[in-house]
């Protein structure tokens, strides 16, 4: 399953499901996307189909491998990554290092298992009011799911997971 990246940063007010499924269609990406983020329906944990949770390994744009599995991000020591897989966006750009991101940090407004946080996840991520906050990561602790609280008026990283593995009928 991907991890993507969206193309620019945003505040705490997005459609990011929005988001995450449209720059995959124009980036020619088959598959379904879903933000890496608990809303007022789901917790972050239960996007990625049941079926696929624990067989297949959660990689980057280009395949490299970021995590084992789904189910390995929630074991509550905030999804710990390789700092040197790179993390793309759809158009192809390393989040980690370019400058479109100053702030190299991702929302995703859960806890380390991947529950949602009422309080802290920007009125499901409909508001970017500096006085609304949201649980945030920021990426130079190795982690996805690190618990910093930010004003939701800040500019961060949005993560896309593809939530459902279809086999490439070409392939």
């Amino acid at each position: 399953l991907h991890l993507v990246a969206l193309n620019l940063p945003f505040s705490g007010d997005m459609r990011a499901d929005f988001q995450c499924f449209q720059q995959a269609q124009l980036s020619g990406l088959t598959s379904t996307y879903r933000a890496f983020l608990s809303s007022h329906l789901q917790d972050l944990a239960t996007v990625v189909r049941k079926t696929d949770r624990h067989h297949l390994p959660i990689v980057n744009l280009k395949g490299e491998i970021l995590f084992s599995n789904w189910e390995s991000l929630f074991d509550g020591n905030g999804g710990r990554f390789n700092t040197h897989v790179p993390i793309y966006s759809f158009d192809g750009r390393n989040v980690l290092t370019d400058p479109s991101w100053p702030q190299k940090v991702i929302w995703h407004g859960s806890t380390a298992h991947g529950i949602r946080l009422v309080s802290n996840y920007c009125e499901a991520w409909h508001t970017a009011d500096t006085g609304a906050m949201g649980q945030a990561s920021p990426l130079k602790t190795g982690k996805l799911l690190d618990q910093k609280v930010y004003s939701c008026s800040n500019q961060f990283i949005v993560l896309c997971i593809e939530n459902s593995f279809v086999s490439d009928p070409q392939g």
